[in-house]
């Protein structure tokens, strides 16, 4: 059997990833030109844009019942 408690977070490990975090950002300002966040921002967009057309409606299909709809149909 294993010690379970060495695997626990402890209290400060929310703030320690914060400052992990930030500064993983700071550096990544620091060191990458604004061509290559364009680049970035253009590659999430190519790949989440199609993702969300293709997820999003059978969610909203799912969750909202059929009275909803049919009552934004009459509108």
């Amino acid at each position: 059997m294993t010690d379970r408690k060495q695997y626990a977070p402890s209290p400060a490990s929310g703030a320690q990833f914060c400052r992990f975090w930030s500064a993983h950002v700071d550096a990544l300002e620091r060191h990458l030109s604004a061509n290559t966040w364009a680049l970035a921002a253009v590659t999430v967009v190519l790949i989440a844009y199609p993702i969300a057309r293709i997820v999003i409606p059978p969610v909203l299909n799912g969750i909202v019942p059929d009275v909803v709809r049919t009552v934004l149909k009459l509108i």
